[in-house]
């Protein structure tokens, strides 16, 4: 017992929200990779928007996201662990992240589990990325984001990186997703790293 104290102590905590947009991709190979590594306690909230998304997506239930998370919550339980600060997580993502979650951290409008957690990680300083999913964007999107990102929180559209020289979606999916997990600190081996242009430029023609 005393063993299993000391493990549990030592893991970080990391809350991971899905919600209504295309794109549940990052946040299953986020839960994916986090529960691979080790050493991190995963806090799922999927909104039904997000449920939607993933079947649509993926053909994934509810069951099947919960599988990939150490602890889910219920998004309509604003009573949760999560929506405390005195609950020390190392931060949050939601991804994918739709433009009226976006719209609702940017407001501290907290009318479910995602938007109040998310309220709760800014007041608390911690890390909060946003990987939203939209485009174009229009006024109020970009708004919302400026917004966010004056109150501290990231946003990070899932723009691939072609340098990577990926040569199949998964392979861009796993850059993105290597990218937010370094925002947290996370020690992966999910992407490749630039090391500058020399010696990789193309021959002259």
């Amino acid at each position: 017992m005393k063993t299993a104290r000391k493990t549990a102590k030592a893991r970080k905590r990391l809350i991971v929200a899905m919600t209504g947009a295309t794109g549940s991709i990052y946040g299953v190979r986020i839960l994916e990779t986090l529960r691979a590594i080790g050493g991190w306690e995963t806090h799922l909230i999927v909104s039904d928007a997000g449920a939607l998304n993933a079947w649509y997506d993926h053909r994934m239930t509810r069951k099947d996201l919960a599988k990939l998370a150490d602890v889910v919550h219920n998004v309509r339980d604003v009573g949760a662990s999560i929506s405390s600060g005195s609950f020390v997580t190392h931060g949050m993502v939601i991804a994918p992240c739709s433009m009226k979650t976006l719209a609702a951290v940017a407001l501290g409008f907290s009318d479910n589990l995602v938007s109040r957690a998310a309220d709760v990680i800014l007041k608390e300083r911690r890390r909060l990325v946003l990987v939203v999913r939209e485009a174009p964007l229009n006024l109020a999107h970009l708004r919302n984001m400026a917004q966010v990102t004056e109150m501290g929180g990231i946003v990070y559209p899932p723009v691939p990186a072609f340098y990577s020289h990926a040569t199949t979606v998964d392979g861009l999916v796993n850059h993105t997703v290597g990218r937010v997990l370094d925002l947290f600190g996370v020690e992966h081996s999910r992407i490749k790293r630039w090391h500058g242009i020399k010696g990789s430029a193309p021959a002259a023609e």
